[in-house]
């Protein structure tokens, strides 16, 4: 994940689907947030001279809900795992597990012809792939759910490190949804802090497009040393 953070410097403007403009010319710290398998975490910090990244386990801090939907969420994996963190909700694995808390507690139903897909291909992909068409009420609200609490937690990690500089978003999921996370959604969540909303308001929000990035990171890492 940290290198995945080296590799912002090495990307150019095409790289990045802007969510969030921001202020321009922001300065300061700098958050990478990546679901993918796992959720990472990383910051990247201006030494007065270039920006430095540096790691953390964020991934696998605790899943803090904020509705009924969410304190639902939580009580139906708390049956499941003897801690819930982050990573099981903001992840591929985590979009799954949405999707069956969705359909478990009856919100939505679980169409024969999904089951069937979901044979034949990962599940994640299976809601995404129906979520972004529409084609299924219940890969929609999976997808939903997931893009919230995504933004949340975007929002929670440039709280945390005061990110005014820029949050980006890597890992393999954020560049195949990002239809979805150009829907307010996303961004409603990560500005719902409270008094802190104009702060967050202000921050660029990118999505990272290169796949990479993180290989360009290593390498820009090692020609510094």
């Amino acid at each position: 994940m940290e290198i995945n953070a080296w590799g912002i410097e090495a990307l150019e403007d095409n790289d990045f689907e802007v969510l969030n403009s921001g202020v321009q010319n922001a300065q300061g710290n700098r958050a990478v947030i990546s679901a993918g398998t796992g959720l990472g975490e990383a910051g990247l910090f201006w030494d007065d001279k270039k920006f430095r990244a540096f790691a953390s386990e964020g991934g696998h801090a605790d899943f803090a809900p904020r509705n009924h939907i969410e304190m639902g969420l939580l009580e139906y994996l708390m049956k499941r795992y003897p801690r819930v963190s982050v990573e099981r909700v903001i992840s591929g694995p985590g979009l799954f597990n949405i999707y069956q808390y969705l359909r478990d507690t009856g919100q939505a139903e679980e169409q024969t012809w999904l089951v069937k897909e979901m044979r034949l291909k990962p599940s994640p992909v299976v809601i995404t792939e129906n979520g972004l068409a529409g084609k299924s009420p219940l890969c929609v609200m999976a997808l939903d759910l997931f893009a919230s609490t995504y933004g949340a937690e975007a929002g929670n990690l440039a709280l945390k490190i005061m990110a005014k500089g820029g949050v980006y978003l890597g890992g393999g999921i954020a560049p195949k949804i990002i239809a979805k996370l150009k829907e307010p959604v996303f961004m409603n969540a990560f500005t719902a802090k409270g008094r802190m909303k104009p702060l967050l308001q202000s921050i660029p929000v990118r999505v990272i497009r290169n796949p990479k990035a993180a290989l360009l990171g290593a390498a820009l890492h090692a020609m510094q040393q």
